[in-house]
């Protein structure tokens, strides 16, 4: 239970987790010296010294109350005044009880004088000159006692406080910026492979301790191994595309000197599929994986969409876009996600609307129909590669290949993003978001 409620209050950044880890024995040292100097020793010592002082003053007054007259009186508590380095003056004005609020110390001599001194009628710690006065009752009247102050407790206490402070304060600094050198080769290995993730490419060497040299040669071979895998199965799929390609060219002459008839508009029909299905998996191969990333308005991005379905005579409606807000990305990759949705919109629906968001730490692109949607419980499914739904949205139905959906959401996550599907929020069917971290 404890744990859970101090991980609330925990720094979330490795180098803030190390800080607390280094400042909180400090100042817990500094804590426990401090309350051990102060009460054990600085107290002790003020207490001791007063005692002393309070006896002297203590043993005035018997001298003055056992003298058998005035004159008398005053010469003896004068000379042992004197003697011990008192001032002494015979007053029947009254003293008023000061004591300065940073003066700690001065609480410890209060009590002890009270203690000690009967006859004490009020002690003024402020004084002047580094003084403390003494109002002190005796049987031949009130006699007024100056004594130094350093008489009764030690002389700036303080620097010894001063100088544990300032001693753990620089080497805090000392230890901190030290902390901040081991946690910078951590950043960037952090930064390397959030760009990594985000379809980006950035220079990285391994620096700083050796366990965090091992993580960055383990993240450049995890990415030199994730790049041949993504560029064999381009060349793969490529390869298939191109070879399958040869036959369907021989297949398009055949049909080409063929009679009209029933047979050719079928095998037509076949060879066109074949070659849309050819031209899917190659979409799916490609990706973002041999497209540099380049800065481009988020305005641009959705004007072009528009511009293409539009072209394609597909009826598309288009919400507010901001317009100054960049994007790096991958321009053609993320055009081929936005009509792949696009085009499922307009395939299953009348009418489909576009919209491009900026919420900050992400941008989110989103495609609505009217069409019948997709059950919440076989969204998941949808955008599996040639996934086919037994739904009235079928993936198969009509020219779609099953491959719309996936490649969209292989783009969103080759860009550090993901593809959301939902219901639309101004129309009636479906809401696909392309959501991508600024």
């Amino acid at each position: 239970m404890l744990g859970r409620f101090l991980k609330g209050y925990m720094p979330r950044s490795l180098y803030g987790r190390a800080a607390l880890i280094v400042l909180v024995p400090v100042l817990s040292i500094l804590t426990v010296m401090s309350v051990v100097f102060i009460q054990r020793l600085y107290e002790d010592v003020t207490r001791q010294m007063t005692s002393g002082v309070a006896d002297e003053v203590r043993y005035i007054a018997e001298v003055i109350d056992a003298a058998p007259d005035a004159t008398t009186a005053r010469a003896m508590a004068d000379e042992i005044a004197s003697a011990l380095d008192m001032g002494l003056t015979w007053t029947n004005a009254g003293l008023e009880a000061r004591r300065e609020w940073i003066d700690l110390s001065g609480l410890t001599v209060r009590a002890t004088l009270e203690e000690r001194l009967p006859g004490l009628v009020a002690v003024d710690l402020v004084g002047v000159d580094g003084r403390t006065q003494l109002l002190h009752e005796t049987d031949r009247g009130p006699v007024l006692l100056d004594i130094a102050r350093g008489r009764l407790s030690p002389r700036n206490p303080h620097q010894f406080l001063v100088l544990i402070g300032v001693t753990a304060f620089l080497m805090t600094a000392i230890a901190l910026l030290y902390l901040r050198g081991q946690v910078r080769p951590i950043r960037r290995l952090a930064a390397a492979a959030s760009a990594f993730g985000k379809g980006r490419r950035v220079q990285y060497r391994p620096t700083g301790a050796t366990e965090v040299r091992e993580a960055g040669d383990a993240f450049l071979e995890m990415r030199d191994r994730i790049e041949r895998q993504i560029e064999q199965r381009t060349v793969m799929l490529s390869g298939v595309s191109h070879d399958l390609r040869t036959p369907l060219t021989r297949m398009k002459l055949a049909l080409s000197l063929m009679d009209e008839g029933p047979e050719r508009r079928a095998l037509e029909t076949d060879v066109t599929e074949m070659e849309m299905m050819l031209n899917a998996f190659l979409d799916f191969a490609k990706g973002a994986a041999h497209e540099n990333a380049e800065t481009v308005s988020l305005g641009e991005i959705v004007e072009q969409a528009v511009d293409r379905a539009r072209r394609a005579g597909q009826p598309i409606e288009t919400g507010p876009v901001p317009q100054d807000v960049m994007l790096k990305t991958h321009p053609h990759a993320l055009a081929r996600a936005i009509d792949n949705l696009v085009g499922n919109a307009v395939r299953y629906g009348k009418r489909a609307r576009m919209t491009a968001e900026d919420l900050g730490d992400r941008i989110v692109f989103a495609v609505e129909d009217d069409g019948p949607g997709i059950a919440p419980e076989l969204r998941a499914e949808a955008v599996k590669p040639f996934s086919r739904l037994d739904s009235a949205r079928n993936q198969d139905d009509g020219s779609g290949v099953g491959l719309g959906l996936a490649i969209a959401a292989d783009i969103a996550r080759q860009h550090g993003g993901r593809l959301s599907l939902g219901d639309a929020r101004e129309l009636t069917g479906l809401r696909a978001e392309i959501i991508l971290p600024k």
